[in-house]
């Protein structure tokens, strides 16, 4: 492996093996055949064909489709038809800054292939001119790439929250990182990608933010969902990244953007181009 490999894992798809999910005439997400067939089990939420899915039209409103929606899910959940779930809320739009057609359970995004977004912080250290990454390892408990390297914070946009808002709360809860330290991350942009990940679609944008910290900040998680922290200088963080599987599938592709920008992956480097193409690629 290396470290475009990690960026070209987030990009692999066949949208051929799925069909376009739609509300209200606006295509939305891809879901797979099987989850189109346990949905035509419901018509008076769902009009699946062997071509497409949508929501019935009758629920026209984002309260209507939004009650309709859940309940099927949560019946999907009792049949064990979704697992991991996360009583918490992403909404679903056609683009990021339009007005939520529906909510929908955190769970079951990836089985309608929405678009779904989040914040990740590279929190990052000086030591005698060098730069140092805080990683965190994930808790066994994770529904998704458990005891895998993380970013110092991460984590979802649920329904109703800025992406500023929502880094400060997962900066307190994942790091104990205090408020009047959290609000001097630096936001650096967007990274986004579509891949098939366990058999769904994921459609994910990543709302990225810089943190320089203190030398002598330590790290202490408080909601469980981080096992563990360490301080790794660049030249592991690449190390470990290119030669083994020890990161979480999208972390690569921040942690890239971050050497980049920060000058450790240089123009005079060979694939100093096919790098900074590939983090910049669209779905």
């Amino acid at each position: 492996m290396s470290l475009i490999d990690r960026i070209n894992v987030c990009h692999r798809h066949d949208l051929s093996r799925y069909r376009p999910f739609s509300v209200a005439s606006s295509r939305v997400g891809f879901m797979r055949a099987d989850m189109a067939r346990s949905l035509a089990q419901y018509p008076s939420v769902f009009r699946v064909t062997d071509q497409s899915v949508s929501v019935a039209e009758h629920l026209d409103t984002f309260d209507y489709r939004s009650a309709a929606i859940d309940s099927v899910m949560r019946e999907m959940r009792q049949n064990g038809l979704i697992s991991g779930w996360r009583d918490e809320l992403f909404p679903v739009a056609e683009t990021y800054g339009q007005p939520p057609l529906f909510d929908l359970e955190r769970a079951a995004v990836p089985l309608f292939g929405v678009k779904a977004y989040g914040v990740h912080l590279n929190g990052y250290v000086r030591r005698d001119g060098e730069i140092w990454l805080w990683i965190g390892r994930r808790a066994a408990s994770r529904p998704i790439e458990p005891n895998k390297f993380d970013h110092l914070v991460a984590g979802g946009l649920p329904t109703g929250m800025k992406p500023f808002d929502n880094l400060m709360k997962e900066a307190a809860e994942e790091a104990s990182i205090p408020k009047e330290l959290a609000r001097r991350a630096r936001p650096c942009g967007a990274l986004s990608y579509r891949m098939e990940l366990d058999g769904c679609l994921r459609d994910d944008t990543i709302f990225v933010y810089d943190l320089e910290l203190p030398a002598d900040f330590l790290p202490q998680n408080n909601d469980g969902e981080i096992a563990d922290f360490r301080l790794m200088r660049l030249g592991e963080v690449e190390r470990v990244l290119a030669e083994t599987d020890s990161f979480k599938f999208n972390v690569g592709l921040v942690i890239v953007d971050f050497l980049i920008r920060h000058g450790y992956i240089a123009p005079d480097r060979p694939d100093y181009s096919d790098l900074a193409l590939a983090v910049a690629r669209k779905p």
